[in-house]
């Protein structure tokens, strides 16, 4: 990681290097690619689009200045990583920020049907207290068990909304082409929205897209990691 300075942020940016040991400049296949993302395409390798890395980085450069904006106004941002590669990474970013977060699904209506989310939570909560205060004691130990067993299936839907007080300000997606119907939600809220954008998509779909592949670990692990570093040090 390098660190930049300019306007006065300590940003940690990858190096290059790094961002192409990881396989961050491979796109998709030339057949699948969206035109709106041409900008961001260097040229054309066996049929594979390769990013532009020079843009990546400024496309990463602000898009941890605007959230290190965001968080330093106290506004609420909520993690969006749905893939297998992504949701531990995003799941450990948000907790290291304090922030909610989605991993593996999408649940319909987190931010059109925020109430009804929200009180999901509120019951999963109710449910954890009466627990540890000793109150399923007095059921049978099928009716313990059916109780435990709705715990378990909340808590692997809503663990990561504990911390979604309100509708976010901004939601973060660790991939836009997974995450499609986070972002029909949070434009429907007017919620802004920073993300990974690999050549199949549409980067005007999102307010701030990072150019970058999405499919490998390492690639999104080191973008995930430049935004922690940033944003924990701004803390």
């Amino acid at each position: 990681m390098s660190e930049n300075n300019s306007n006065g942020i300590g940003i940690k940016l990858p190096e290059y290097e790094e961002m192409v040991k990881a396989g961050m400049h491979f796109g998709r296949k030339k057949s699948i690619f969206n035109p709106k993302m041409k900008p961001f395409v260097y040229t054309l390798r066996d049929s594979i689009c390769i990013i532009d890395l020079v843009k990546t980085r400024q496309y990463l450069f602000a898009a941890i200045a605007w959230l290190r904006q965001v968080l330093a106004e106290g506004k609420l941002v909520l993690f969006v990583g749905l893939s297998e590669q992504s949701s531990g990474l995003v799941e450990d970013l948000a907790g290291s920020l304090n922030m909610p977060y989605v991993t593996h699904r999408w649940l319909g209506g987190t931010l059109t049907n925020f109430k009804t989310v929200i009180s999901r939570v509120q019951h999963l909560e109710t449910l954890e207290k009466k627990m540890a205060a000793g109150e399923f004691d007095k059921f049978t130990k099928k009716e313990r068990l059916l109780k435990e067993r709705e715990i378990i299936a909340l808590k692997q839907r809503f663990d990561g909304l504990r911390k979604l007080t309100r509708v976010p300000d901004v939601i973060f997606v660790a991939s836009l082409k997974d995450s499609e119907l986070a972002i029909r939600e949070a434009k429907a809220m007017k919620v802004k929205v920073a993300g990974i954008v690999n050549t199949e998509s549409n980067p005007q779909q999102i307010d701030f897209p990072i150019p970058a592949n999405d499919n490998a670990r390492r690639s999104i692990e080191l973008i995930i990691g430049a935004i922690k570093s940033s944003l924990e040090n701004s803390k």
